[in-house]
């Protein structure tokens, strides 16, 4: 039983990764550069949101919440909640 709940670390990485890569995917090239430039500082892109004809890249650092438009424009105060 107790072998279940265990879970192999390096498993969970690459499940982990494999989400991050298929975001990324998503992106648009200006989201691609503006994200790319925040990664550095240790942002971690988290979720897409899309609406209408246009889609949000949200990005964390600790509980810092930044965003990026779909033209690649960075918004380090977004109005914006996660749940």
């Amino acid at each position: 039983m107790e072998d279940r709940l265990f879970r192999d670390p390096l498993i969970e990485r690459r499940h982990q990764q494999c989400q991050q890569e298929g975001l990324w995917e998503r992106l648009s090239i200006a989201q691609k550069f503006s994200a790319s430039s925040l990664i550095k500082y240790g942002y971690k892109l988290m979720c897409i949101r899309h609406a209408a004809h246009t889609s949000l890249a949200i990005m964390l650092l600790d509980e810092k919440i930044t965003t990026i438009s779909s033209d690649g424009e960075i918004d380090t105060s977004p109005d914006i909640q996660l749940r």
